[in-house]
């Protein structure tokens, strides 16, 4: 975790201040008070129900080496702070702050980062990618949904001083968030996974999802550059509509060199003949970028995985990670939970529990998998209403409805409102019985109407967005 005297705070991050200790180290970075140990920096974000800056002695009793403000601090504050040894700053943003803390201690550990985004697939995509470079490389990944604005800076200030690879997950809600991520990571190689639907409802088109993903060469070094013993490259899918997009607008006049992953032989690293077996997970003909081929099996459900899992071995051979070491991994690697996840229920029923999140997109992917694996049972999909679609909310759900008609599930259960009545509908019309097609309102619904009556052999796909709360009726039935 960082390590950095607070005299140096002022200079990285031009916060102001106000008395403490110069020579004293901090170590680590929290914004929860907490989670304070001794000699942490703690960083008060103001909030509508909660004023981290009103826990700031709490930070100071705990042992905090710094704590940093958004307002002028009291002078009980500051005695208590000089009675402890604890300097005190304050900042107009915090976020910012955290960014250029971030950026700083990136820059003293001289580590390879990989920064990954999209709308989809981001992390798949970096899970196989740390597991990847964990065989050659001492490597610290973004956990959990520690992708924003704030949760990006506190995984770099959390990685160990001796990092050789920072795998960052970049996620965004609007312009101009990724650029920031970006300039505070500065990457050497890039992932943009995927231009779908997810925040439609915020950027207003897929062209402003495009440049809004695109941003994230904004920190990128010319490929021409040898950056800290590498050449950077943006990796992209050769199947997207907006690849060519992102080329010419942003990649070429960068100077940054593009790396096409996908399933047509034009692509630098490619997957053909892609077969799923029983188990729902794939087995595919591997060509690297330097034309070598393997047939190799990848250890994630579902054909829509094997294209995510290219993006990382684009990267990883780059990074001099062994063919050998890339087939052993594809067999053995666990990604985070409830993306595609095939598990047992009580009663025997199998659960592709896939409820973290949902867009179209992979709604559309997890309905192929649905189709796709082998069932003694009935095979039935529960689908919950997506967020963040604005305008096109309604049509997308109807699409969405029309899809699953078309995968052929022996009953579809749409949970939610309005949205869930319009998949339902559309479901009807495209020739789907109306008893083969449920609406439930909400979790709780599905919970009573469903979870007793599976069957051993039956196949249950459950998908939605966060928040719907399916992941409550998988863990219910298993």
């Amino acid at each position: 975790m960082i390590e950095i005297a607070v005299k140096y705070l002022e200079k990285v991050t031009g916060a102001r201040p106000w008395t403490g200790d110069a020579e004293r180290v901090c170590r680590g970075c929290v914004i929860d008070s907490r989670k304070v140990g001794p000699d942490s920096i703690f960083v008060a974000f103001p909030g509508e129900r909660v004023d981290g800056n009103d826990y700031a002695r709490a930070a100071i009793d705990a042992g905090a080496a710094a704590v940093v403000l958004t307002r002028e601090p009291s002078r009980d504050l500051l005695r208590a702070a000089d009675e402890r040894g604890c300097a005190v700053f304050t900042c107009e943003d915090p976020t910012e702050f955290l960014l250029l803390l971030a950026q700083g201690y990136r820059a003293r550990m001289r580590c390879t980062v990989v920064g990954v985004t999209g709308s989809i697939g981001k992390t798949t995509t970096k899970d196989v990618l740390a597991a990847l470079l964990s065989t050659g490389y001492r490597v610290h990944v973004t956990r959990g949904n520690y992708n924003n604005l704030i949760g990006m800076p506190l995984t770099i200030l959390d990685a160990p001083r001796d990092t050789e690879v920072l795998v960052l997950e970049m996620g965004m809600d609007g312009f101009g968030q990724i650029e920031r991520l970006s300039r505070c990571a500065q990457p050497t190689y890039a992932v943009i996974t995927k231009i779908g639907t997810s925040h439609i409802g915020l950027l207003g088109s897929r062209e402003n999802i495009a440049r809004a993903k695109a941003e994230i060469v904004s920190g990128m070094p010319p490929s021409s550059e040898n950056f800290e013993g590498h050449h950077a490259a943006l990796v992209l899918n050769g199947e997207d509509d907006y690849t060519p997009f992102i080329i010419e607008n942003f990649a070429r006049p960068a100077g940054i060199d593009v790396v096409l992953c996908g399933t047509s032989e034009d692509d630098d690293v490619s997957a053909r003949g892609i077969e799923l077996g029983e188990d729902g997970c794939p087995s595919f003909d591997l060509t690297f970028e330097d034309g070598a081929q393997i047939r190799t099996r990848l250890s994630v459900t579902g054909a829509q995985s094997v294209v995510n899992a290219l993006f990382a071995i684009a990267v990883a051979r780059r990074l001099g990670i062994p063919q050998h070491a890339v087939e052993e991994v594809l067999g053995s690697i666990e990604i985070t939970g409830r993306r595609t996840e095939v598990r047992r229920s009580a009663c025997g029923a199998r659960i592709i529990d896939d409820s973290y999140n949902a867009a179209p997109e992979s709604m559309a992917a997890a309905l192929d998998l649905l189709r796709s694996l082998p069932a003694d049972g009935d095979r039935i999909a529960v689908l919950g209403e997506m967020g963040e679609l604005g305008d096109e909310g309604a049509r997308l759900h109807e699409l969405t409805g029309a899809y699953a008609a078309a995968s052929h599930p022996d009953l579809l259960v749409c949970v939610g409102g309005e949205n869930a009545r319009r998949m339902a509908q559309a479901a009807r019309l495209m020739g789907m019985a109306e008893d083969a097609v449920r609406v439930l309102p909400d979790t709780e619904a599905v919970i009573s109407r469903l979870a007793g009556s599976l069957g051993a052999a039956d196949l249950v796909l459950v998908k939605g967005s966060r928040f719907v709360g399916l992941d409550r009726f998988v863990e219910e039935v298993c």
